[in-house]
């Protein structure tokens, strides 16, 4: 468990540090509430594909469902705005600093939108496997079947 903090603390700490550097000049504040409102967000998203991927999954009580949900929303969030938020504050600073064009920058939002839909698919397939995976391991261990 103490190497799942660590990893996931490694994950925000760049995930904050790449998101804050690629707003450029926005000020301070507005860099930090950018932040927090898109882990905010990015928590919620990840949160959804986690309910739609445990579909179909036979958790023994809730209490191994909440822990299981727990870790895997904490950590795949941290992942999810490594992809998409940098690259938002990047648009944004442009934005604010009146170096984009219109029309460049309604193409760079369809093509982030297309690749964080796209990541959001391949996550669900991903997040259901997981989940199965550590029933097993749980169930091998508690010598419990499916």
């Amino acid at each position: 468990m103490a190497f799942i903090i660590i990893i996931a603390t490694i994950v925000y700490l760049i995930l904050i540090a790449w998101t804050w550097q690629s707003l450029g000049f926005i000020e301070k504040p507005k860099k930090v509430i950018f932040i927090l409102m898109g882990i905010i967000l990015t928590y919620g998203i990840t949160f959804i594909i986690f309910q739609t991927a445990k579909e179909g999954i036979n958790y023994q009580n809730t209490q191994i469902q909440n822990n299981i949900q727990n870790i895997l929303v904490f950590i795949f969030t941290g992942i999810n705005g490594i992809i998409v938020m940098p690259q938002i504050g990047k648009i944004l600073d442009k934005i604010n600093e009146d170096e984009i064009e219109k029309g460049k920058l309604i193409k760079r939002i369809i093509i982030l939108i297309i690749i964080f839909v796209l990541c959001l698919i391949f996550e669900s397939g991903y997040m259901k496997d997981t989940q199965e995976g550590i029933l097993k391991v749980y169930n091998t261990m508690t010598g419990e079947s499916v």
